[in-house]
């Protein structure tokens, strides 16, 4: 056998071959770039392994990993978690297959429950799937007025709503880090649901320079929703946006996605991801009614020490109790505590 058809698997790759591999395929999503890797670290201090299968000299597959040990939640590996896309990326179906053993060595090795890998299609059939959430994907065509036709009548009444209430957009960097933090930070205790850091935006942000960039709806001079977005090639995706509840009725989460198209024609990219839904939840039609399509997701399972997939979702009953308690708790201290608590929920 010749050492070109022999794959090795290995931790020992730089950052810029592991970035020109994750470049060149199309199948890579920003989050398989190595910048976050340091936001992983730094934002939530997880220990990460990077993986890359190599042929001779040549990279054919990276699998990034970080792992999870927690008390609560216990211990498992996720690629990739908080984010909406990871898993194996590969040549072939042999580069991943060895990443994929790889994964499950260091996970038996460790005592891990199981390995979580959030592909955007099913690539391994041999592992447990899970396919309960979708990706909100909208073409975008190449004129803000051709956008603005294709929108339903409703949608455009709506975002006019937003114009005649006297709504304004801006984006901007991390100076509007602030602004976007406290709306987001609002909505999530009122959601009860425990919040990021704001460290862990400013991570981001840091991390991806030019690529990322704060939307804000402001009525007058006071912030009323907001979204963080990220670029990658021909996509913008908005991952995170938020609005207060007392402005819903003045439609600002349709003046802030209308404000992201109308800069993402601007600069020639083909596409807005909605960020990942599910199918028949409230989220889930305000982005179809844009026109976006669900995209199925497949999160796949290597179950170690467990029977069951887990379930670490809001959904769940066992976090009833602990959802409606934190709905009353006082913003100061769900800001407090939050970080804490979400460092262990992928």
């Amino acid at each position: 056998m010749s050492g070109e058809s022999v794959i090795t698997v290995t931790t020992s790759v730089g950052r810029d071959a592991w970035d020109a591999y994750v470049a060149r395929q199309p199948q890579a999503s920003a989050y398989h770039r190595w910048q976050w890797r340091d936001v992983f670290e730094r934002a939530f201090a997880h220990e990460t392994q990077y993986l890359a299968a190599r042929r001779g000299d040549r990279v054919v597959g990276v699998l990034p990993l970080v792992l999870f040990r927690s008390h609560v939640f216990g211990r498992f590996i996720v690629s990739l978690p908080f984010v909406n896309y990871g898993g194996v990326v590969a040549d072939d179906e042999a580069a991943g297959g060895a990443l994929l053993r790889e994964a499950e060595r260091i996970a038996a090795e460790g005592r891990f429950d199981h390995v979580e890998l959030r592909h955007r299609a099913r690539r391994f059939p041999a592992l447990v799937p899970k396919q309960h959430k979708v990706a909100m994907l909208l073409s975008l065509p190449t004129s803000v007025e051709s956008a603005w036709e294709s929108l339903d009548r409703k949608v455009r009444n709506q975002i006019r709503k937003a114009e005649k209430s006297g709504l304004t957009a801006a984006a901007g960097g991390a100076e509007r880090l602030d602004e976007f933090y406290e709306i987001f930070a609002r909505n999530m205790r009122d959601l009860g649901t425990p919040v990021y850091s704001r460290a862990f935006f400013s991570h981001v942000m840091r991390a991806c320079g030019d690529d990322a960039s704060i939307v804000v709806v402001s009525k007058g001079e006071t912030p009323v929703a907001a979204g963080l977005t990220l670029v990658d090639r021909a996509t913008v995706e908005v991952p995170w946006a938020s609005s207060l509840a007392e402005f819903r009725s003045l439609c600002p989460n349709h003046m802030l996605y209308w404000s992201v198209i109308g800069s993402a024609i601007e600069r020639g990219l083909d596409v807005l991801d909605f960020g990942r839904s599910t199918p028949n939840e409230g989220t889930f039609h305000f982005k179809r009614q844009w026109g976006a399509e669900a995209s199925p997701l497949c999160w796949e399972y290597r179950l170690l020490r467990r029977a069951a997939l887990p379930d670490q979702s809001p959904k769940n009953p066992k976090f009833r109790t602990a959802i409606e308690a934190w709905k009353r708790c006082p913003l100061w201290l769900t800001n407090a505590l939050g970080p804490r608590i979400v460092r262990s929920i992928p």
